[in-house]
């Protein structure tokens, strides 16, 4: 099969992914092999990349948002069948026995492992995962617009109940790529009122066509406070500026798996009960959650496609936040 292959964590403009020729991977009895149609990129993917994730193996086949056919099935396999569209996400297992997955909280598990990132992931042609780790995908919806949905909208999800936001209030967001492109919709369903900040007017036009009733920079002061706000930039001086217009007893949920040092803040900032919550990964229970809101609302993704052969150029375009729509996604197959 063909895969993009990282051998050395470096910038992006070195162009590191490798496309290469290994073999179709072997699975075991509880396994499914799955035949790649599409797979979204995400800034985790350039974390991994450049060094900015410890690297955990190497070399690896980067991509986590994964969408698919069932090929084959291992001999114990009992969830799907040769045929079926399922999805693979950021956490691919689990060890459901430490004493974060005995909580519910397996998204934390001390034992995790992540596609892409500990096992190969979806730049290529085939993968594969355990039958407890993937997902029915509806059909109504194409392979390439469900893609983002499995990273950037399931952490957008978890990030959104985690900022503790209730219908009809305001919600911020800060950053608008593939995960908030998804959140505002969801938070219009609420009847949530949505300010947008952003560095890019093509984001800004983007967030106004999806329902935002205000938008602007992070340094610029929108008509009311906000009662939450989400951070999906990885820009650790957002945090001052979001906190500068968060309503008392808000929330700031930070929504990346990696962000630059957060400036010294002053207690005045944090006082009245306001508080900072960061996101970790996501359980199986909020992917469920969101495709089941697929079918309530019905999410749409606004998505640049890119073949597998431009993985480098569509990643160097992610990271100068110049992919068109919300999320670039790659076609495989």
């Amino acid at each position: 099969m063909k895969a993009a292959i990282l051998h050395s964590q470096q910038p992006i403009e070195n162009n590191p992914l490798k496309l290469e020729k290994i073999e179709i991977p072997e699975i075991g009895e509880r396994e499914i092999l799955i035949k790649i149609n599409a797979c979204g990129i995400c800034h985790t993917d350039l974390h991994i990349i450049e060094g900015e994730l410890p690297p955990v193996k190497l070399p690896i086949i980067p991509g986590h948002q994964i969408v698919g056919i069932v090929e084959k099935t291992g001999s114990k396999v009992s969830r799907f069948k040769v045929g079926d569209k399922i999805g693979v996400p950021w956490l691919n297992s689990t060890c459901q026995e430490c004493e974060f997955c005995i909580r519910g909280k397996e998204n934390l598990c001390n034992n995790a492992k992540f596609t892409g990132y500990h096992v190969n992931g979806g730049f290529a042609e085939y993968t594969k995962i355990s039958e407890n780790f993937a997902y029915y995908l509806p059909e109504d919806l194409s392979d390439l617009s469900i893609a983002p949905l499995l990273c950037g909208g399931v952490i957008g999800y978890r990030a959104l109940k985690l900022s503790e936001i209730k219908p009809g209030e305001r919600l911020g967001l800060y950053g608008f790529g593939a995960s908030a492109h998804v959140v505002i919709q969801i938070a219009r369903y609420w009847n949530c009122e949505v300010y947008v900040f952003t560095r890019s007017q093509a984001h800004r036009d983007l967030a106004s066509k999806l329902g935002a009733i205000w938008t602007g920079r992070a340094e610029d002061n929108p008509p009311k406070k906000m009662h939450s706000s989400i951070i999906f930039a990885p820009a650790g001086y957002l945090v001052k500026e979001a906190l500068r217009v968060l309503e008392k007893g808000g929330v700031i949920s930070l929504a990346g798996i990696y962000m630059t040092p957060i400036p010294e803040i002053d207690y005045s900032l944090i006082y009245q009960e306001r508080k900072i919550v960061s996101v970790a990964n996501s359980t199986r229970k909020d992917v469920t959650e969101l495709l089941d809101l697929t079918k309530k609302i019905p999410l749409k993704t606004e998505i640049q496609i890119f073949p597998l052969e431009e993985v480098n150029k569509a990643l160097q375009l992610l990271k100068k936040s110049e992919i068109r729509g919300g999320a670039g996604v790659l076609k495989i197959s």
